[in-house]
């Protein structure tokens, strides 16, 4: 199989991490979600727990600018998002330039533009659909849970359109957008991956 990444953009309860976890399925290829923040506190020496708190989040007021004179801008003290963004990004550029991978959100469909071989799909679904699969994962009522998805879509907007200067979830910033609930999970991945052979991606 050619080198691939799949980069995963998505709309806050409308499946694209059960997507990226299919795709990478298929595939037979890593998926990093939850992963990049494991390797991006390994790569600084700060805890999973707190890149855990601040991932997809933009700081408003940086907590701090005082930085060391490290090659990654590591703290003396804390980081703040600014710093956060350039050691995750450094985080996904290697894994593009060593595997074939599905990652998921944190704005890799801009950090990885002058590739090549990546395929930026965005998942969506409509906000019923969405309320119902946030509703049942997380034990919430319909209201309760679609105040949760506009919180988190709010706050991945703020995060995106920070640092790539675009607009989060518009159609010119991906090959591909996609509404989940037209092809279910697996449908959508199949989807995804036939449109990635006709683009001779795969």
């Amino acid at each position: 199989m050619k080198k691939i990444i799949i980069t995963v953009g998505r709309q806050f309860g409308s499946g694209g991490h059960v997507v990226a976890t299919s795709l990478s399925k298929k595939l037979g290829i890593p998926m990093y979600d939850s992963e990049l923040i494991t390797k991006a506190a390994e790569m600084s020496g700060f805890s999973t727990d707190f890149f855990k708190e601040k991932d997809e989040k933009r700081n408003i007021f940086p907590l701090s600018n005082y930085f060391s004179s490290s090659i990654l801008g590591a703290p003396q003290n804390f980081l703040n998002s600014d710093a956060l963004f350039k050691i995750q990004s450094s985080v996904i550029k290697d894994i593009a330039s060593k595997e074939s991978a599905v990652i998921v959100g944190r704005c890799s469909n801009y950090l990885l533009r002058d590739l090549d071989y990546v395929l930026d799909v965005f998942i969506t679904a409509p906000m019923k659909t969405r309320i119902a699969r946030v509703s049942e994962r997380n034990s919430l009522d319909e209201e309760k849970a679609k105040e949760l998805i506009l919180k988190s879509d709010k706050k991945r907007e703020t995060y995106y359109n920070y640092f790539t200067f675009g607009a989060w979830g518009a159609a010119s910033d991906y090959d591909l957008c996609v509404d989940s609930s037209i092809l279910g999970i697996d449908g959508t991945a199949d989807f995804i991956i036939d449109f990635a052979k006709k683009s001779s991606l795969l």
